[in-house]
C-alpha cells in the first residue's frame, strides 16, 4: 500500500479511479483529480506548500514532485505525464503535456498546453514554454513545434490507467 503522509494538517486527497503503487509516497497538501496515476517510488510531497494535478495525470517511477516553502507550488493541469526520474519544482504546467525522462522543471517555470519537455531537459526557474512547442538541452531551448507528435501526448495519457488497471487486477485491495 503506498505511504500516504498527513503533514502540517494536510492529508493528500486523491481522486476516483487513481492508482497508487505499494511504495509510492504522497506527503501533506496534494490534491489529485481522477484517474491519476502514481507510479513506483515516485514521491509527492506537499509538505512545503499545495500540489494541484488535474485528471489522468501519470507520475511515473521514481519521479519526484515538490515545491518551496512560502514561493513557489505546483499545478498541474489533465493529462499530464511525468516520466521516470523527473523532477517537478515548484511550476505550472498545463494540459496536455510530456515531460521526459530525467527532465527537470524548476521553481515558477511555466509550461504551456500540449508541450514536450524532452529526456534530459533541464528548465531553468522562471522559464515561459509556449504552448505547443518541444523544448530540449541543458538549459531547455526551444527546438520546434509540436506538430504530429501531439497525438503521442494525449495517448500516453490515455494509456496509463489502463497500465494500472493490469496492476489493480493483480494486487491485494
Amino acid at each position: 500500500m503506498a505511504l500516504i503522509i498527513p503533514v502540517r494538517g494536510f492529508t493528500p486527497k486523491i481522486g476516483k479511479n487513481c492508482f497508487l503503487a505499494p511504495n509510492a509516497t504522497l506527503v501533506g497538501d496534494v490534491e489529485m483529480g481522477d484517474e491519476c496515476t502514481i507510479w513506483f517510488n515516485a514521491v509527492v510531497r506537499g509538505d512545503v506548500n499545495s500540489i494541484r494535478m488535474g485528471n489522468r495525470c501519470n507520475v511515473q517511477d521514481g519521479a519526484v514532485i515538490h515545491c518551496t516553502y512560502q514561493k513557489s507550488k505546483v499545478i498541474m493541469g489533465n493529462n499530464v505525464s511525468v516520466a521516470h526520474n523527473a523532477i517537478i519544482h515548484g511550476c505550472t504546467i498545463e494540459d496536455n503535456v510530456l515531460v521526459g525522462m530525467g527532465a527537470i522543471i524548476m521553481d515558477n517555470a511555466y509550461v504551456g498546453t500540449g508541450s514536450i519537455i524532452a529526456a534530459g531537459a533541464v528548465v531553468l526557474s522562471g522559464t515561459h514554454i509556449e504552448p505547443h512547442s518541444i523544448w530540449a538541452g541543458n538549459p531547455a531551448k526551444f527546438l520546434k513545434p509540436v506538430g504530429e507528435k501531439a497525438s503521442e501526448i494525449e495517448r500516453i495519457a490515455r494509456n496509463y490507467p489502463m497500465y494500472a488497471s493490469w496492476f489493480q487486477q493483480e494486487m491485494p485491495q
